[in-house]
């Protein structure tokens, strides 16, 4: 099962968690990633973990409201 995580920070930090994607959904939660680092602005920081093939963490993404 492809699953995407999130965690939202009261200092406004979002913290986007995955494991591995399959090949079916690869494309589209790389593209879902990238659309929301650019909405919710901020620096990125990409971490791969070693246990899995491909992982995306995007935090220290500030909300703006």
């Amino acid at each position: 099962m492809d699953t995407i995580k999130y965690e939202i920070l009261e200092d406004g930090t979002v913290t986007i968690t995955t494991d591995a994607i399959g090949r079916q959904n690869h494309h589209s939660a790389d593209q879902l990633l990238k659309e929301l680092a650019k909405t919710l602005g901020g620096p990125v920081d990409v971490k791969r973990r070693r246990k899995h093939a491909h992982v995306h963490a995007h935090g220290q993404q500030r909300l703006e409201h």
